[in-house]
């Protein structure tokens, strides 16, 4: 089965996406919203992109809404990279949540982004159960951010 990636649209890869990483770039975050930069896994340049950083019970997680994009793939070859916002950079590791892991952290990413994001969850929100959450875990890369 071929991972899941849902590509974003004109309007989310040309003004949205945009418009959060310039706002994170000057040091202002829109919800939690950070400059993931990784390296490339076949270039090593650096690439960038806005990401939404999750906090929950003193953790913080990488959820990938659209699935298996290239910040994913960089990621999992990487093994981390750097959380920008402003001037500050912060060097991560992450370590990629098995299935099992997710349904908690996955409800939590909804309750705080649904609005933005609800849509690539396949109707799936934040009161769905976690059987519900475990069918579509396998869609969304989930990442833990350690310290």
């Amino acid at each position: 089965m071929a991972d899941r990636y849902l590509a974003p649209g004109w309007f989310t890869r040309n003004v949205f996406n945009r418009a959060v990483a310039g706002l994170t770039r000057v040091g202002l975050s829109v919800w939690g919203s950070r400059v993931l930069a990784v390296r490339g896994r076949k270039t090593n340049q650096w690439r960038t992109t806005p990401v939404n950083v999750l906090s929950d019970g003193g953790t913080r997680y990488l959820v990938a809404p659209r699935g298996t994009t290239q910040w994913v793939r960089n990621i999992r070859a990487a093994g981390g990279g750097e959380l920008r916002i402003g001037r500050r950079i912060e060097p991560i590791t992450v370590v990629e949540l098995a299935d099992a892991e997710k349904p908690a952290i996955l409800r939590a990413y909804l309750k705080r982004w649904r609005a933005e994001v609800g849509t690539f969850f396949e109707g799936t929100g934040p009161d769905a159960s976690d059987d519900q959450l475990l069918r579509i875990a396998p869609d969304h890369p989930v990442f833990r951010v350690v310290d």
